[in-house]
């Protein structure tokens, strides 16, 4: 499937130490997809390879069709970028930053009226940016990537260091921009439950090599639900269950069964709490789980084989 931003085999080694190796990456036309990885996993160094900044050492990274290497400025054109150090001037208002940004781009005056609508900003574009706070120097980054309106946004960390009522503000923008202006949004985060909440694709990359990529209702719905079970007597629970299709481990709370991917959760859920009471084992609770994108992470960092949606 062709996309918006992808990659192939793209590496960047630094001397002896390989810090990307081998990702092959496909962004959805107006997903957004969170990059999610742990600090020092690859993350920056393929955004900067996305945006033209270093050198692949091998690979290539193609934006909307463009050859990033052999056409950096026009890659460059397709792109805006948020990255962690905003770079504005404190002493200058809001609009004036964009102003400077504007001209530098070649960009008519009414580009900064039109980016300050998007991020909601309008009203406060008259403020110098000392007195602005975290999460509004982030608003105003984004909207300097949104200068132009290209078609593509990378942005690194958005909610990095907000206060609560700054992650929903934030969460509740990022979720909604596809469709508000067209762009196709790459997010790197190390913020599980934050993509969880925002993107509708994701790509794991682990120790500089992407592990899992596809449409997150896809890989969770491909990963075997689990039934939680609270009990009275978890051997004679567990004794019981063994005569089903099922993987049973005790944890600290009780048991887990692990369906198989595919089975329905009300009627599996039924069917052992009807065989544990018919046992005489009491059951104080019992819960039907899909995976969450935390325990998908954990699978394939822990065990990290590249995987994807069809896996």
């Amino acid at each position: 499937m062709a996309g918006m931003i992808e990659t192939q085999g793209l590496t960047r080694r630094f001397g002896a130490r390989t810090a990307v190796e081998a990702v092959s990456m496909t962004v959805p036309d107006q997903a957004v997809y969170g990059f999610l990885g742990r600090n020092g996993a690859g993350k920056t160094t393929t955004l900067k390879m996305l945006l033209g900044l270093i050198r692949p050492t091998a690979g290539t990274a193609r934006i909307d069709g463009i050859d990033v290497a052999r056409d950096r400025m026009g890659a460059a054109r397709k792109v805006g970028a948020l990255l962690e150090a905003h770079g504005f001037y404190g002493n200058l208002t809001g609009r004036e930053n964009l102003d400077l940004s504007r001209r530098l781009l070649g960009l008519p005056v009414s580009e900064i009226d039109r980016v300050l609508a998007v991020v909601e900003m309008k009203a406060d574009a008259g403020r110098r940016v000392a007195g602005y706070s975290l999460g509004m120097r982030q608003r105003l980054g984004l909207a300097r990537a949104m200068l132009g309106a290209p078609p593509v946004l990378l942005l690194d960390e958005p909610t990095n260091g907000l206060d609560p009522d700054g992650i929903v503000e934030m969460r509740r923008f990022l979720r909604d921009l596809p469709a508000r202006t067209g762009a196709t949004v790459l997010l790197s985060s190390h913020l599980l439950g934050e993509i969880e909440q925002i993107a509708g694709h994701v790509g794991v990359i682990h120790q500089g090599r992407l592990v899992l990529e596809g449409e997150l209702s896809a890989l969770k719905a491909a990963g075997a639900p689990e039934i939680h079970l609270r009990v009275d007597d978890p051997g004679r629970a567990a004794a019981v269950l063994a005569g089903y299709d099922l993987t049973v481990t005790r944890t600290d709370e009780g048991l887990t069964a692990r369906l198989r991917p595919g089975q329905d959760h009300d009627a599996a859920t039924a069917r052992l709490n009807r065989a544990l009471v018919e046992q005489g084992v009491a059951v104080f609770a019992v819960v039907a789980r899909e995976h969450s994108l935390e325990t998908l992470y954990r699978r394939v960092t822990e065990n990290p084989q590249p995987l994807s949606e069809a896996a």
